[in-house]
């Protein structure tokens, strides 16, 4: 498995298209609850407008979808909230797997897993084997996920790989034992529902990353939204510490 470097070491290629979207899809519940509605249907159209914005990454040549799905914080809601939560992740599991291998998309779950049932667990495991070998896009789903849990279990299994090293450790050593070593950095985070903080999702990650907040609920964020997002990525000045004339004497603006 190839690893890949940090910003803050390495100088990342800038894109007209972000290559890699980290989404916090945030607004399900209030959604709901201004048409009147159960919080869980909220979360249904959620899923909905998931499975509309893989589409939509795939026109747009988006390489790496990374969405915030239950963070490790989630379990502090309602009991009967989460157990939905985690029925419906096994409905979407169960059906969207097929949907997923035949537009070659491949998934990911990334996350502390050992809370999940083993029906879930399973489902995971199988739809990761099924879509193991696809290339178009790599849908990445964090689930009972957090950044602080992650930068903890990475440095815990280095301790255990390379505990003679302790102490000259760099960030190189640790960013193949993070959940996300598979996937570049994020070009492009999004939060949708109006909050403008970060909740403790790729806290390692979003070092560099450009930031869209907008007060669209999730499953109002379609296509349209999107361009919109990618519209204020591209205007960005990505210069990952150097002046604004180095980017214009190397090309790199």
């Amino acid at each position: 498995m190839a690893f890949f470097s940090s910003s803050t070491r390495d100088l990342p290629q800038s894109t007209v298209v972000p290559q890699h979207l980290a989404v916090i899809m945030d607004g399900n519940g209030r959604w709901a609850k201004k048409r009147f509605l159960p919080r869980v249907a909220g979360h249904v159209k959620g899923v909905d407008a998931l499975r509309d914005m893989v589409r939509v990454c795939l026109d747009r040549g988006v390489r790496y979808l990374t969405v915030f799905a239950f963070s490790s914080e989630n379990w502090r809601r309602p009991q009967d909230e989460v157990s939905l939560l985690m029925q419906l992740f096994v409905k979407a599991l169960q059906q969207e797997v097929e949907r997923m291998n035949r537009n070659n998309v491949r998934l990911r779950v990334v996350g502390d897993l050992s809370r999940f049932d083993p029906l879930l667990q399973s489902l995971v495991a199988e739809a990761e084997a099924k879509t193991a070998t696809n290339t178009a896009l790599d849908l990445t789903i964090a689930a009972n996920y957090g950044g602080r849990w992650d930068i903890m279990q990475a440095l815990n299994r280095l301790a255990a790989a390379d505990p003679a090293r302790a102490g000259t450790w760099s960030e190189a050593d640790l960013e193949p034992y993070l959940a996300m070593n598979f996937a570049p950095e994020p070009d492009l985070f999004i939060r949708t529902g109006g909050e403008e903080r970060i909740s403790n999702f790729l806290l390692w990650q979003l070092a560099y990353t450009e930031f869209y907040f907008t007060p669209t609920l999730w499953p109002d964020f379609d296509a349209g939204e999107l361009d919109k997002a990618i519209a204020s990525y591209q205007q960005r000045e990505r210069r990952f510490g150097r002046t604004s004339e180095q980017l214009t004497d190397t090309g790199n603006a």
